[in-house]
């Protein structure tokens, strides 16, 4: 029988898990501290959980570990390549910033949504990230760094809604104070727009941020770039975003990346500040990292200052991404890629 991995509950569930066994409820809350607090390697490091106890959690559930197999570093960013139980591969990028160290987490064994620029959307969805996977992504990476994490963006390999269950489970137990204690306004989620799931995630009792990959001011530029937009136009993907600031009232984030020729005109930018005017919203420019095999080209740096400028004209908040990793396999999706294609 293959056992449940022990990273995979939320405090909630552990506390049903101790009921179930005629266990009393307050233990949940020990093993949970054991575990992230304490960072114990073993459930007999547990001390306060009588022994009989331990031995039955021991049996019930696993306590293994994904690893890291790869590191790449430069000044203020390290990539990780970890290696999955079934052999499997996935990234998470750390970057120091003057406010702390953040880590872009990845959600799934490759991705569905086929995004043109993306590296990642190259090798197809494999399957979903277990609970623990996500996780331990931080905790490793904190282990290695011997530093707390203080912010954490899901938007490495995969899109988060289509894993969504085990998002909200990864996000209450990274969220919670015993557990590794990241407040909510510090966690971020990014997706390309699954309609459905936004009008969820703004039901949730959560002051997550939420990122929107936008990436085009139009459907015709959308569509050629991203095949989610064939599924929910820019109209119903701004209802559900509308949706999502009022029934919260938490500021959006458009990302959008800037590509030679394609969505870096002086049109694109006015087609863009007109359709997030009037919106608690902020937009992202990101200036594009080339990789072999994908066909875009950057903006140079002049089209994208051109673009922030007549943005910041029209009175739209925007900024332009601090850039990580030029030197590195930083894309999302390379580091993995080229492990896998040796």
């Amino acid at each position: 029988m293959i056992k449940m991995n022990i990273y995979n509950l939320t405090l909630e569930e552990l506390e049903d898990y101790f009921l179930s066994i005629n266990s009393k409820k307050f233990h949940a809350l020990q093993l949970f501290s054991f575990l992230y607090e304490k960072r114990i390697t073993n459930i007999n490091q547990v001390t306060t959980i009588k022994k009989e106890i331990l031995e039955k959690i021991n049996n019930d559930f696993s306590f293994e570990k994904i690893r890291i197999v790869e590191k790449e570093e430069e000044k203020d960013v390290s990539k990780y390549l970890f290696e999955l139980k079934d052999k499997e591969h996935v990234e998470a990028v750390l970057m120091y910033h003057d406010y702390g160290t953040s880590i872009c987490v990845s959600s799934q064994v490759g991705c569905n949504m086929g995004c043109r620029f993306c590296q990642s959307g190259r090798r197809k969805k494999v399957r979903n990230l277990e609970v623990y996977e996500m996780v331990e992504q931080i905790l490793l990476i904190e282990e290695d760094i011997k530093q707390r994490i203080s912010h954490v963006v899901v938007m490495g390999i995969g899109e988060p809604f289509d894993n969504y269950d085990n998002l909200i489970k990864f996000i209450k137990i990274i969220n919670n104070p015993k557990g590794l204690s990241i407040g909510a306004r510090h966690i971020t989620v990014s997706t390309c727009g699954i309609v459905p799931k936004i009008y969820d995630f703004a039901n949730l009792p959560l002051q997550v941020n939420l990122a929107i990959s936008l990436h085009a001011p139009n459907d015709t530029i959308r569509e050629e770039l991203m095949p989610i937009s064939k599924v929910y136009k820019l109209d119903e993907l701004f209802k559900a975003i509308k949706y999502y600031i009022e029934k919260t009232n938490r500021r959006i984030t458009f990302e959008y990346i800037l590509l030679k020729d394609i969505n870096d005109k002086e049109e694109n930018a006015l087609e863009l500040a007109n359709l997030v005017k009037g919106m608690n919203a902020y937009i992202n420019l990101i200036p594009y990292n080339e990789t072999n095999n994908l066909k875009f080209s950057r903006s140079n740096t002049i089209q994208i200052m051109h673009f922030y400028d007549i943005l910041k004209k029209k009175n739209i908040n925007v900024t332009i991404r601090k850039e990580f990793g030029s030197k590195i396999s930083a894309a999302c999706g390379q580091l993995r890629s080229k492990k896998e294609e040796l």
